[in-house]
């Protein structure tokens, strides 16, 4: 199964390690420097053209992480992947 991060980007569920809300988790000085290093790795994509709302992590499971910031609200993605589960 595959979530719409927004734009035309999609991922697939079983490479979502995290879904996160950039305002309550952006609190945490810890989350700053890990998106921070993550986008002097250039593993940082930005699908928003919007204010953004939430980042989500993946992995591939070669240690190949990435970050996506979204416009969707960390709420909104986690119900596209619970409605996955129910089909």
């Amino acid at each position: 199964m595959f979530i719409h991060l927004g734009q035309t980007t999609t991922v697939k569920k079983s490479d979502i390690v995290g879904i996160f809300d950039l305002d309550t988790s952006t609190v945490s000085v810890h989350t700053r420097n890990f998106l921070k290093k993550a986008e002097q790795n250039n593993q940082v994509i930005n699908v928003s053209t919007e204010l953004p709302k939430s980042f989500v992590i993946t992995s591939n499971g070669k240690k190949n992480q990435t970050v996506y910031i979204s416009q969707l609200a960390a709420s909104t993605l986690e119900k596209r992947s619970e409605n996955f589960l129910k089909e």
